[in-house]
């Protein structure tokens, strides 16, 4: 058993909320770059062009790549060797999350009561966390912050086991063609299958998290994404909703077993910010 004391979480979770923030990751660098050498359409590659300068800015002046730096959605794999000691695990994240948000000079958009005083917490908190208890010794914490637009633009819909493959392939490209520029694309596509209600959005929300030059490790859930990344790319939504081939950078596909009688199937947008860092604590 290896004894870990929450204020070493602190440090960790506040330079994630900014290193996220600041710097677009590799990955997704690469797919806009491989996406503009396809893209058609004149304003469709300036918009894109205009991307990558804005990232690479951020980068260099340390400031954000997004004025809507989101809500701090942790996801935090503990492993069940880790005694923590010193204090209370979540308020260490909660911590971290504040003074990232503050001295990062990062936007705090989260407010207290959801409907009716809507009253800014002026420090981003609290966090969204989501802990899985895993073999090991160490805490490994990943940050996704999620801006609000892309955000509203995901949806849970129960379906039918006879609706099939096909309705799903349907219900995703739907979202995407209703949600038009509303998530500032190019959008990445994170798509949970079966579980329940929560469990559905939880996986499209995760899936989001697989670098976006990697494969879905199962065959044929990577040819379902490759068919639903093209069918989004054809509906002409374009960089900015402006027009062009590149609606969506890619389609990340989770699944896992359901009910008898369900079929849920969620699906998770995020912008062309798709933002996420990882650390391990040992």
């Amino acid at each position: 058993m290896k004894e870990i004391n929450v204020s070493k979480i602190i440090p960790v979770v506040k330079k994630l909320c900014v290193d996220a923030n600041y710097y677009a990751g590799e990955d997704l660098v690469e797919k806009i770059h491989e996406f503009l050498e396809k893209e058609e359409s004149p304003t469709a590659k300036g918009i894109l062009v205009l991307i990558l300068k804005n990232q690479k800015i951020a980068a260099e002046e340390k400031m954000p790549m997004c004025q809507d730096t989101g809500i701090a959605v942790i996801f935090v794999e503990l492993g069940q060797d880790v005694h923590l000691v010193g204090g209370d695990f979540y308020a260490a994240i909660n911590e971290g999350v504040r003074q990232g948000y503050q001295e990062g000079y990062l936007r705090k958009s989260m407010v207290d009561d959801p409907i009716i005083e809507r009253k800014n917490t002026k420090d981003n908190t609290p966090a969204i966390i989501y802990t899985d208890i895993v073999p090991g010794d160490s805490i490994k914490i990943t940050i996704a912050p999620k801006g609000g637009g892309a955000e509203n633009m995901s949806e849970v819909k129960m379906m039918k086991a006879a609706d099939g493959i096909e309705g799903v392939k349907d219900f995703v490209v739907d979202r995407i063609k209703r949600s038009g520029g509303n998530p500032c694309p190019p959008v990445v596509v994170g798509v949970g299958l079966g579980g329940d209600f929560e469990q559905s959005a939880l996986l499209a929300k995760k899936a989001l998290l697989r670098p976006l030059n990697e494969k879905n490790p199962d065959p044929k859930w990577a040819a379902v994404e490759e068919e639903i990344l093209e069918r989004i790319n054809n509906l002409g939504i374009g960089p900015q909703g402006l027009g062009g081939r590149t609606t969506a950078l890619a389609v990340q596909i989770l699944s896992m077993p359901c009910h008898i009688a369900s079929m849920p199937v969620a699906v998770n947008v995020n912008c062309h910010a798709s933002r996420h860092e990882s650390a391990i604590i040992q």
